[in-house]
């Protein structure tokens, strides 16, 4: 523990600090998670920073600053850097285990794109059809008239708000009925999926816009269990985690009947993190199809990224099957509060980086991290 009791943590505060510095590697005593088992192999010692412990980096006031430093100031928990498929560094903050598996939110949305890429190749799921061909009790929502692809490129329009500090409207309510915030006898949420159905249409067409938007990564969950005949961890694990040797389970939340958050209830190491974002760097190393991997670098559409919420984040990127391309050649799985799987194929490096960030979005320091990981990059490769 840090310098507070087990008993303080709650689930009315378990995403604030200072409790999130442990609640972020014990998600599962606070919201009921499903195990997406491993393959169960001991985990060696945390590194070091090594050849990277004297780098100096761009800080977030724009000065020179030690790189051990700057994981420090911005809340990093675990840091890891791959090149070539190994791990040359790492670095773990003093309140945090690198053997536990870590939240990582939104990258759960970029995990989920890769088992779909995965069934997809198995013809199991299909990008063109409807996802009312998967789900039919999206009947009279938002989702009814989309595709599959609009769901995962992010492009539905929909009539709710990402508001990540909202306490009492639409996305309260979408917390509650994640198992993510104390329900209100008052005013009671339903469970997840009863909740996405309820959702309405935007005042756009699909496809005209990047809008971010969390509940569509819950249904493209749901889609995936339809598809698969499967739930979401068990589908996960026998199709992904395991066959690209993770080593330590991972874990996802689920509401209260088992229906699983793909939008950001995922937690798992660092360095399995890194093994996902080399399946990525090797064009799919053979377990996800390579057209689908490489047709996150060019399948987005810049036009609905220009239209979208996110361009400030990389000005010259897209948006495809829940991955970010930067618009200079890296891929970015991006979550809340610090998480981050960063992409280069041109130095074959990975870096993942997990973080207790007191925020959960601090634009300013999301540049400075783009920064920070071009330069460890451009170090380790």
């Amino acid at each position: 523990m840090t310098d507070f009791e087990r008993s303080q943590v709650t689930l009315a505060n378990w995403r604030t600090a200072p409790f999130s510095q442990w609640a972020f590697q014990n998600v599962s005593e606070v919201v009921p998670s499903a195990v997406i088992p491993a393959k169960r192999e001991d985990e060696g010692p945390c590194l070091g920073l090594g050849g990277l412990k004297d780098l100096q980096v761009t800080g977030i006031d724009d000065g020179p600053q030690p790189l051990r430093d700057f994981l420090t100031a911005s809340e990093t928990d675990e840091f890891v850097v791959m090149r070539e498929g190994r791990v040359v560094a790492e670095w773990s903050a003093g309140h945090s285990n690198p053997a536990r598996p870590h939240i990582i939110f939104s990258v759960s949305k970029s995990l989920t794109a890769l088992l779909a890429g995965i069934l997809a190749g198995k013809g199991l799921l299909s990008f063109g059809k409807r996802v009312a061909d998967y789900v039919p009790e999206v009947a009279g929502s938002a989702y009814a008239d989309a595709t599959v692809q609009q769901l995962f490129d992010m492009e539905i329009s929909v009539d709710f708000v990402e508001d990540y500090l909202d306490t009492s409207g639409g996305f309260d309510r979408y917390r509650r009925a994640t198992g993510w915030n104390p329900d209100r006898p008052d005013s009671p949420a339903p469970d997840l999926k009863g909740f996405i159905c309820s959702i309405g249409k935007g005042d756009w067409v699909h496809g005209e816009k990047h809008a971010y938007r969390s509940p569509n990564t819950d249904l493209a969950g749901i889609v995936l269990e339809r598809a698969a005949g499967g739930r979401l961890a068990a589908l996960l694990s026998d199709y992904l985690w395991r066959p690209m040797g993770a080593r330590s389970d991972a874990m996802v939340t689920v509401d209260r009947i088992g229906t699983a958050r793909a939008a950001g209830g995922m937690s798992a190491t660092a360095r399995d993190l890194a093994l996902a974002g080399e399946l990525v760097r090797r064009q799919g190393a053979g377990l996800i199809p390579q057209s689908f991997v490489e047709d996150l670098w060019t399948g987005g559409s810049r036009g609905a990224w220009k239209n979208g919420d996110q361009t400030t984040l990389f000005p010259d990127g897209s948006y495809r099957n829940y991955w970010y391309e930067t618009g200079a050649g890296e891929l970015a799985a991006i979550g809340i509060h610090g998480q981050w799987i960063w992409v280069d194929p041109a130095r074959e490096t990975v870096i993942v980086k997990l973080s207790s960030q007191t925020l959960p979005v601090d634009a300013v320091l999301d540049q400075a991290i783009v920064r920070m990981l071009r330069q460890v990059s451009k170090a380790a490769g």
